[in-house]
């Protein structure tokens, strides 16, 4: 049997790095890690920081989609609404929030919206980022990226 991929994550309360979320294209890898590094900061921060965290965040996921955003469309992506449709509602509800907490409501929904984006990630970059990384690597460089995931938890599926 093949084995199959898992996402390890200690929990939805932490956010970090691992290989796992590598894509296999270089300048989007970069751009995951830094997203990553800022919802793993809000994750474990101090209430006090939260915001200022959120809108780094948002300046941050704006250049992230617009990027992706750009590659997919010119490359002919074939699934670049449902990526970019994804997108859409990603940054609503960052941008939501921030419109919350910013209005006097509990700096504690930010703290809500990183544990859902610390469950949101890693599956979107499985199948939405990953897919993106081959297609624009393939139409840029004539092949398909090796990804070599360290640390990386294989297991037998029945």
């Amino acid at each position: 049997m093949a084995p199959a991929h898992e996402t390890i994550m200690t929990a939805p309360q932490d956010l970090t790095w691992t290989d796992a979320f590598l894509a296999g294209y270089g300048p989007m890898d970069d751009t995951h890690r830094e997203f990553v590094d800022i919802v793993g900061a809000m994750l474990r921060g101090p209430d006090e920081a939260l915001l200022e965290h959120l809108l780094k965040l948002i300046v941050h996921t704006e250049h992230h989609f617009s990027q992706e955003e750009h590659w997919m469309n010119t490359t002919a992506f074939p699934a670049t609404e449902c990526h970019t449709d994804e997108h859409a509602a990603v940054l609503k509800s960052m941008r939501e929030v921030a419109s919350f907490v910013t209005e006097g409501g509990e700096p504690a929904e930010v703290r809500r919206l990183a544990t859902e984006l610390a469950r949101w990630f890693p599956g979107h970059t499985d199948y939405l980022d990953a897919s993106l990384a081959q297609w624009v690597a393939k139409k840029q460089l004539g092949a398909v990226p090796i990804v070599v995931r360290r640390g990386v938890a294989y297991h037998e599926t029945e």
